[in-house]
């Protein structure tokens, strides 16, 4: 990233290397991670297009022009060794409007030489054999007016569970027992990298690119054991080849009284899938066989102008147009054999079809001090868009949508931070609810909708981040939103699929803290708390009952104990994690996934194997089983449940090995 003058930003608690010395940290990534009470919001996050500033980190007072390879992708390519200090600093020291509450700012040397990091990981569980191709490179350097990242990364992951799925009728009497194996492997494998430009002009220019080759594969063999008729198999495979590019930069200079600044992202995928499902019984009877192919071809290409200007006194102005392009184009085939007979194409409506959005938008933003420790920023602005699909589907329509927020920032105390905000949100689209699908394994699928429309939604949050000195940092945000047009399960036809509501509430509350143990006597120890809670209500279309938002998060936390044992390189820690989810209900069944009791971990970790770091973890020490439960319905969900598939599996302990290093 570009180099940057040494002042220090006014207000800035300040972070170096030192202050996190004990963790022994290999990258910038590790080092604003063990920030007490922060975590990163990327600018990933599912917004459309940019829009205005959504991430919390800033590199060398800049924001990464990337989505998927955003500011974490950034962070993890800095090596520590290049930090000059890290700024923990209120948004509004920036005058970057969008941005609220507390930032990160991470200020690196720009004639460093080159630098990098390294990690490798192993890992072994049941029913899967290791790998050991986890592995991970990164570079940095930088001279005079440029300086440069690169990433090299291996990345497999691995999944594996096994147990009995018992199928009960309506009145619970057992039809069916299944004995299921699932095994999950994939290779993710990509390079990414970035160049920044800071020329004497007073110019300044980044470019960020990534690719990425995504291939996994899916596998389930059961046992049917029937207790009436002759036992049985079934085996489902699935396989994706996806190939990722995305190519982002920004060029900024002063126009004027003010500056301008040029936004550009170019985003390609292309998916072929395929899965199978063979079933059968031992003596050779009832054969079938269903095939599914599809290949999917998405894209986005975003240019996004912003002239920023300085109104002394702190407040600052700032005008943005944005435009977007985005696509989704599938090809899919539906193929089924009965009784041992040729595999034939069935008809799939909607299957075969193209999605195209073509987007602008314009927005004036303020921000300005309103009194002391009290900081207030507004925005108001309109989305222009037009949807068209093609193909099985043919549709073209135009919207019009008013956006924009309010946002108060006051420093109540040197330790006490709070920020509202009061948001109008335009939801982003999920091209896939346009295009039918089916899903081989679970035998259902989906109806598109070429009728969707993006959600609309009032926002009003409150953050609390508290700063207890020597004992840590919390953070904690509350939220309501009341959502028009909310896209949940609708009956289609015969069939369902996603389609708009009126309307739907939800509220909820998100936290972050780290308590440190050092002033009971535990000195490198801390405890880290993360979590989530949420609650929703909307009507159910078919029943007209009143149920959550379909398959939406219920709660997650983690729960972390870390020691760094004093004057020694060793640490070790044990965590917990927890989630639920609400079910999910479609027109003839409903269903939820579980995890109980949790997954619970512990490592041991030595700061200085020979100049590395070395790291032993042993995961799923409380046995967590993964359940689903699935209740089937005769016509639909008005009328009675004909079938209960109920399953838990085990996928027993996981143990990684880690090393990692820098040069």
């Amino acid at each position: 990233m570009a180099d940057v003058a040494p002042e220090t930003t006014p207000g800035a608690t300040i972070y170096t290397i030192e202050n996190f010395r004990q963790y022994a940290p290999r990258t910038a990534l590790e080092m604003v991670n063990r920030i007490p009470g922060f975590s990163i919001q990327g600018d990933n996050d599912g917004s459309r297009g940019f829009g205005q500033a959504s991430g919390n980190v800033l590199i060398n007072h800049q924001r990464v022009s990337g989505k998927s390879n955003g500011a974490t992708d950034s962070l993890d390519r800095i090596a520590a060794t290049s930090v000059v200090r890290i700024e923990l600093v209120d948004a509004s020291a920036f005058e970057i409007p969008g941005l609220s509450g507390q930032v990160v700012n991470v200020v690196t040397s720009g004639d460093t030489g080159i630098s990098g990091t390294w990690r490798w990981s192993a890992r072994f569980r049941d029913n899967l054999p290791p790998y050991y191709n986890d592995l991970n490179l990164t570079l940095s350097g930088g001279g005079g007016d440029l300086s440069w990242t690169f990433e090299a990364e291996s990345s497999p992951e691995r999944g594996a569970s096994n147990g009995p799925e018992f199928v009960t009728d309506g009145q619970g009497s057992l039809i069916e027992r299944r004995e299921e194996d699932f095994t999950y492997i994939a290779e993710i494998m990509s390079v990414a990298g970035s160049i920044g430009w800071t020329p004497p002009s007073g110019a300044i220019a980044n470019l960020n690119a990534k690719a990425q080759v995504f291939q996994p594969d899916y596998k389930e063999a059961g046992k049917l054991f029937r207790t009436q008729g002759v036992e049985g198999r079934r085996l489902y495979t699935g396989a994706e080849d996806e190939v990722f590019v995305e190519v982002g930069g920004d060029y900024e200079f002063g126009l004027g009284p003010g500056r301008l600044k040029a936004i550009g992202l170019v985003r390609r995928e292309d998916s072929p899938i395929i899965d199978r499902v063979l079933v059968g019984n031992l003596d050779g009877g009832r054969a079938s066989e269903d095939v599914f192919r599809k290949d999917i071809q998405e894209g986005e290409y975003i240019l996004r102008t912003e002239y920023a200007l300085g109104a002394g006194s702190g407040a600052d102005w700032q005008i943005a147009l944005e435009g977007a392009f985005n696509y989704l184009e599938q090809d899919s085939s539906l193929f089924v054999s009965q009784d041992g007979g040729p595999l034939e194409r069935q008809e799939l409506p909607r299957a075969n079809s193209r999605v195209e959005e073509q987007r602008g938008e314009i927005s004036i933003t303020h921000g300005r001090p309103l009194a002391r420790g009290l900081t207030g920023q507004v925005s108001l602005g309109a989305e222009m868009s037009e949807l068209s699909q093609s193909g099985d589907a043919s549709n073209v329509r135009t919207f019009t949508r008013p956006k924009g927020f309010a946002s108060l920032t006051w420093q109540a105390r040197p330790t006490l931070r709070l920020v509202s905000r009061l948001e109008r949100e335009v939801g982003q689209l999920d091209f896939y609810d346009f295009v039918s699908s089916v899903n081989l394994n679970s035998g259902n699928g989906q109806t598109g909708n070429p009728e969707i429309v993006p959600d609309q939604k009032w926002k009003l949050s409150v953050k609390t981040e508290k700063n207890f000195g020597a004992w840590g940092a919390g953070t904690i945000e509350v939220f309501y939103e009341d959502i028009e047009d909310i896209v949940d399960r609708v009956p289609i036809g015969s069939g369902d699929g996603p389609g708009n509501l009126d309307s739907a509430w939800q509220v909820g509350a998100e936290w972050d803290a780290t308590l440190k143990l050092a002033p009971i006597g535990l000195s490198g120890a801390e405890l880290t708390y993360e979590g989530n809670y949420y609650d929703s209500e909307l009507t159910d279309p078919l029943t007209g009952e009143l149920r959550p938002i379909n398959d939406s998060s219920k709660y997650w936390m983690m729960l972390q104990l870390r020691h760094d044992v004093p004057a020694t390189d060793w640490a070790w820690s044990v965590g917990f994690e927890r989630w639920e989810r609400n079910p999910y209900y479609r027109l003839a069944e409903t269903g939820q996934e579980g995890a109980r009791p949790g997954f619970a971990f512990a490592y041991i970790e030595h700061k200085d194997l020979w100049g590395m770091t070395g790291q032993a973890m042993i995961g799923n020490i409380a046995n967590q089983n993964d359940t689903f439960r699935r209740q089937i319905y005769g016509t639909n969900r008005l009328g009675n449940v004909v079938r209960i598939e109920d399953r838990a599996r085990d996928f027993g302990p996981i143990m990684t090995f880690t090393l990692e290093g820098i040069f």
